[in-house]
């Protein structure tokens, strides 16, 4: 029995707007977080797994089923979606057990599954309170109780992490990483990339559409050598190494760090660059430290989708 998430070529498109294209992943278990921006693709994605909508071409297999099996799908797969919407008038309680309902459970085993999810989610004191009045961090997590409840192998989940305090997203992170540890697939979207480079066991970012690169953070990295590096250089004459190295041409960004310390400096050239750096060392400037700092989500994120200027 297959335990991957398989895109095979997929594209979506709305009429004339593109959705995604020529999507083509395979996700095994553990956390894997969809990066973007708005209208990047990533609920696009997660729909077409839920198969709350058709690709306009190619194939998608969620383990060992196709999106359009629904009763089959919806047993092995929790969905959360980004909508905070609950039904009036349901308590927290109620709106998971009437969900289980639909799993066909007896009555005792909806009750055991409802508080088990509950309790997942640090809800019990509240689980009798209309639903519809709780805070938005409160609604964000017992929706995320119900599509866990039924022990999904697989949990879709866009944009779990909002709302929720700091206590409550760590305690959200470490029950994902548990969830991933039993096997389960967690699949999350996020926009928080700090947080992206925490919880996840990899990471697709998707720009326009399509997948720009996927793997671990260090792995993404590496696939784009092209790019700038971004190094932190620490020294006692901030201003005369800005000069020195702005004349290299494969240095295409030089900034004075805010504490008047040291340079952030995007090369195309590390090689280049820390061989410039022993030369300059010579020279009588004293160079305390040189460090990359691209090791980090939000600097790959950057620089593949290009939200950050590179000036001269």
């Amino acid at each position: 029995m297959s335990n991957q998430i398989v895109f095979d070529n997929v594209s979506k498109f709305y009429g004339d707007v593109l959705g995604v294209n020529r999507v083509n992943l395979s996700i095994p278990p553990g956390i894997t977080s969809l990066v973007g921006p708005n209208g990047s693709g990533k609920t696009t994605l997660m729909n077409l797994m839920t198969g709350l909508i058709r690709p306009s071409r190619g194939h998608i297999r969620i383990l060992d089923m196709t999106p359009d099996q629904p009763e089959q799908l919806f047993r092995v797969v929790g969905y959360c979606s980004q909508f905070d919407a609950l039904p009036k008038g349901l308590s927290g309680y109620q709106f998971i057990y009437s969900y289980l309902m639909l799993f066909g459970y007896d009555a005792a085993t909806c009750d055991e599954l409802a508080w088990r999810a509950i309790d997942l989610v640090g809800l019990r004191e509240a689980a009798h309170r209309k639903a519809a009045a709780y805070s938005k961090g409160m609604r964000q997590r017992i929706r995320l109780a119900q599509s866990l409840a039924h022990n999904p192998r697989v949990l879709i989940l866009d944009e779990p992490l909002n709302g929720l305090d700091p206590l409550v997203r760590a305690e959200t992170i470490a029950l994902f990483r548990s969830l991933a540890k039993q096997g389960c697939h967690v699949l999350l979207s996020s926009h928080v990339l700090h947080e992206v480079d925490i919880v996840s066991d990899q990471v697709i970012l998707m720009s326009g559409g399509y997948v720009i690169a996927e793997g671990n953070i260090q792995g993404v990295r590496s696939e784009i050598q092209d790019q700038p590096v971004q190094i932190l250089i620490r020294c006692d004459r901030p201003s005369d190494l800005a000069s020195r190295v702005f004349r290299e041409d494969h240095v295409v960004e030089v900034r004075v760090h805010n504490d008047r310390r040291g340079l952030l400096v995007k090369t195309s050239n590390p090689d280049r660059f820390y061989l410039l750096m022993n030369n300059i060392a010579l020279d009588g400037i004293n160079i305390e430290s040189v460090a990359p700092v691209d090791d980090d989500v939000n600097s790959v994120y950057e620089y593949l989708i290009g939200t950050e200027e590179v000036t001269r």
